[in-house]
């Protein structure tokens, strides 16, 4: 296995510490304990706060994962016999392997009363033994049993008889390894715990992770410390790792050399699985370095002088191998006299190769098992590949600047590294079960092959330094990685026909997050999660009237989906199951868009449904209103009515096809009169300035006070002009200018739907659409774009933050037949 950390540091590094401690341990750490623990432990944890080592560890889905794993089950049993130690004070927690695959633990923390509490569980007994003058308390509980004994001020607990008598018989007095003393003082006391990893050792604490004939082969280094920090997200791991000049270590090959910024990402196609880099400034240093792990006296090859990274992108089962050159014409040479044939591919030459072992004899242990048999050179790259496909696929991608580099997995990964590696290591889920199929021990293959890591980014640096290595280890879900200020697709959603109305945002009050409905031209409403997931269809017998309401008329937080059809007046649930009895079908059709009132804001529901002169006011039980008097106008209802509260007042506005402006109250009387007649545009009453504001045909501006009064302003508008207001933003579309508070905006020529304003986050958005140009404008309150807009849409859009993450996504049409989503960062 640590062969394997030659080629993937990161399956050691991830896979033997983070599996240990995802046990639910449960304790804390102190200077001045290790020299109480037996020398022979090969993993022990010093926990710097117990409530937050324990929450982490609970918290964190990436260690949810690794409970098949064997070696969990193992040790799982054991370490649950912690749940009853409750401190406030430093511990340190060993494991020992006593018997074969056999561990137990020795928990060491300063004495306090009720360390180890058994009160309320039931079944315990708790004897105390004598052992050479000592007394050793046994706690029996649950099937399971702890020992337990005091030594200067210190409790110690072992879940071993035989480990707490030999600790008494040897006074507690044992000799501490000098590299693990000082990487526990340097280890950091904010982190929630630190992992020392003994490296050196024969336990099958690290040998089970091995495949059989990698056991015998070099460790990484003598010993390694991990802080340890974790949330719902990730898992990061960061330390150093030290070996002495004596022993031979994967680590000292880098010895004396600097890391360098790696190329790798730059070179890798953007679908690359994983990559692997190694760099050195100094070649000859690392082949005199190499000589030594090799136990070997070779003279040092001048081929490979110019040479400062050793790249390695797994690509679909197959390996790529790169070296990066800061001068290629002795390489050039040799692989010009060693070629056997060539062909050029988007005009790059590639070479097929007499010699196919140099490179895996040249940098071994680096590249085992690597066949050279195809070559190619891009600027100071050198491309050496198995299969001439492989090599193929990433010089296209090299050439339409596909890269690596751009990787969301691979953003989320590098965001908290450093900028240069002696060893860097980034792969995605897909990776890592490859990787383990082909250099893990089998059992641990599949597990890992079993658990879901979907999403996750997996990422291993290790930065050389003088005498010891700085290491970083990140098991992270992948983040949305964007540039600053921009705008991009997160995803588009084909339906089985065409769309019937414009998408927007519906509250899912599970997750508090915002879904998407739609419906179609063959009438199925869709809800669409918010990674473009169709959760369900259904299907409707007519075109829904306007936007759909959401409300929650059991008051209990759970929403539903109110609307109307050309015929219908539905109610539907969570799950598009309708809501009885909430099924309304009105004879004759012609049904206006519905409108929902809700007076005092205590969800007391007012449904109202309007057809030609009729109106039908409903309460939560789809019961006509007592009470309500205007159940039928004068002239046919035209639009929705809207409701308005001024100083705890409330207005009903109607607008009659005769050109009448209805304003009422509760009851349904009238509250203000309004003898002039309006020529009504097509657009909405609105509350602008404490006045109800409509336009007529001829763009003029018609206001009515709550004392009746009636102002007009002419803006000298066109007919088809669009219109949108709050409370003190008045915005109009007339033609191509856009008018936001009185500050016009000239846009391309196009046909363009009517503006709406957004107000998120204290900020004002105006979005307007241009269906013949199919494009999507954005501007805030001051008139000014939106960075990045337009973008591609041919409807009307919503704008929300669909995933609470403060930054805002838009839905609108696509194709005909489609919608997008854009992600704003």
């Amino acid at each position: 296995m640590f062969e394997t950390l030659k080629m993937k540091p990161q399956l050691l590094f991830l896979i033997v510490t983070l599996f240990f401690i995802s046990c639910k341990t449960e304790v804390k750490t102190s200077d001045s304990l290790l020299s109480y623990l037996p020398s022979d432990s090969q993993l022990i944890l010093k926990i710097n706060n117990l409530s937050n080592f324990k929450s982490e560890l609970k918290n964190s889905t990436f260690l949810k994962e690794t409970s098949g794993f064997p070696i969990h089950e193992k040790i799982k049993d054991k370490l649950n016999q912690l749940t009853h130690v409750t401190t406030d004070e430093t511990c340190v927690l060993a494991f020992y392997e006593i018997g074969k695959e056999n561990y137990e633990f020795v928990l060491i923390s300063k004495k306090r009363e009720n360390l180890f509490n058994l009160e309320g569980v039931a079944n315990k007994t708790i004897e105390t033994l004598n052992y050479e003058g000592r007394t050793i308390i046994e706690y029996s509980f649950e099937d399971s049993k702890v020992f337990g004994t005091e030594e200067n001020g210190l409790t110690i607990l072992s879940s071993s008889k035989m480990l707490a008598e030999n600790m008494v018989r040897a006074g507690f007095d044992y000799t501490i390894d000098d590299t693990l003393t000082k990487l526990y003082e340097t280890s950091s006391p904010e982190k929630s715990a630190s992992v020392f990893l003994n490296l050196n050792g024969t336990s099958s604490f690290i040998t089970t992770f091995k495949k059989e004939e990698d056991k015998k082969k070099p460790p990484f280094s003598d010993w390694m410390s991990l802080d340890f920090s974790a949330n719902s997200d990730n898992i990061h791991l960061n330390g150093i790792g030290i070996s002495s000049d004596s022993t031979k270590s994967f680590i000292n090959l880098f010895k004396g050399t600097k890391p360098l910024t790696n190329k790798t990402p730059l070179i890798a196609p953007l679908n690359a699985k994983a990559i692997l880099s190694y760099s050195f400034d100094d070649y000859q240093v690392f082949a005199k370095n190499q000589n030594t792990y090799l136990d070997r006296t070779k003279r040092v090859d001048s081929l490979f002088n110019t040479i400062e990274e050793v790249g390695i992108i797994y690509l679909s089962g197959k390996k790529i191998v790169l070296l990066n050159s800061f001068g290629a014409e002795s390489l050039s040479e040799f692989l010009s006299t060693n070629k056997t044939s060539s062909s050029t591919y988007q005009g790059s030459e590639i070479m097929a190769l007499r010699n196919t072992s140099f490179l895996e004899e040249g940098f071994n242990p680096l590249l085992p098992g690597f066949t050279s048999n195809f070559c190619a050179i891009l600027e100071n790259t050198f491309l050496f590949a198995e299969e001439k496909g492989a090599m193929q696929a990433v010089i296209s991608s090299y050439k339409s600047s596909s890269s690596f580099n751009d990787a969301p997995f691979y953003k989320t990964a590098v965001s908290t590294l450093a900028s240069e590696s002696t060893i860097l290591f980034v792969s995605n889920d897909s990776g890592i079960n490859d990787l383990a199929k082909n250099d893990l021990n089998p059992d641990i293959a599949k597990a890992i092959d079993k658990a879901s890591f979907e999403n996750y980014s997996f990422a291993t640096q290790v930065v050389s330094d003088n005498n010891f290595a700085h290491i970083n280890l990140l098991a992270s879900k992948v983040g949305k990685t964007k540039a600053a200020k921009t705008v991009s697709p997160l995803f588009t959603l084909e339906l089985e026909t065409d769309l019937a109305n414009i998408p927007q945002f519906v509250k899912n009050h599970r997750t508090n997050k915002q879904e998407i409905v739609v419906q179609d031209q063959n009438n199925f409403l869709y809800l669409i999660s918010t990674d473009g997931k169709v959760l369900w269809k259904k299907q409707l017998d007519g075109r829904i009237q306007g936007d759909i309401k959401q409300v929650d008329i059991y008051k209990n937080g759970r929403l539903q989906l109110a609307f109307c059809t050309s015929n219908q007046f539905f109610i539907l649930d969570r799950n598009g199951e309708i809501v009885p009895p909430f099924n309304k079908t009105f004879e004759g059709g012609n049904l206006n868009e519905l409108a929902v009132f809700d007076y005092e804001g205590k969800k007391d529901y007012r449904f109202v449904v309007t057809q030609g002169e009729k109106v039908f006011m409903y309460n939560n039980k789809a019961n006509i209103v007592d009470g309500f008097t205007y159940t039928k106008a004068q002239s046919p209802i035209i639009k929705a009515p809207k409701h308005f509260r001024i100083s705890n007042r409330d207005y009903l506005v109607f607008q009659l096809e005769d050109k009448s402006l209805k304003i009422l109250h509760r009851a349904g009387g009238e509250r203000l009169k309004i003898s002039q007649k309006i020529d009504f545009s097509d657009n909405e009453t609105f509350l602008y300035k404490n006045k109800f504001s409509i336009t007529n045909k001829k763009g003029v501006l018609h206001q009515i006070d709550t004392k009746g009064k009636l102002t007009s302003t002419d803006f000298n508008l066109n007919k088809d002009h669009g219109m949108y207001a709050t409370s003190n933003t008045l915005v109009f579309m007339d033609d191509n200018v856009l008018s936001i508070r009185g500050k016009k905006v000239e846009l391309e020529l196009g046909v363009y739907t009517k503006p709406k304003i957004f107000y998120i986050y204290d900020k004002i958005y105006v979005g307007v659409t241009d269906i013949q140009n199919q494009k999507i404008y954005l501007f805030d309150s001051q008139a000014v774009s939106i960075p990045n807009f337009p973008v591609y849409g041919s409807s009307l859009i919503d704008l929300t933050d669909m995933d609470n993450d403060k930054k805002l996504e838009i839905v609108a049409k696509d194709q005909e037949n489609s919608i997008i989503v854009y992600g704003m960062n």
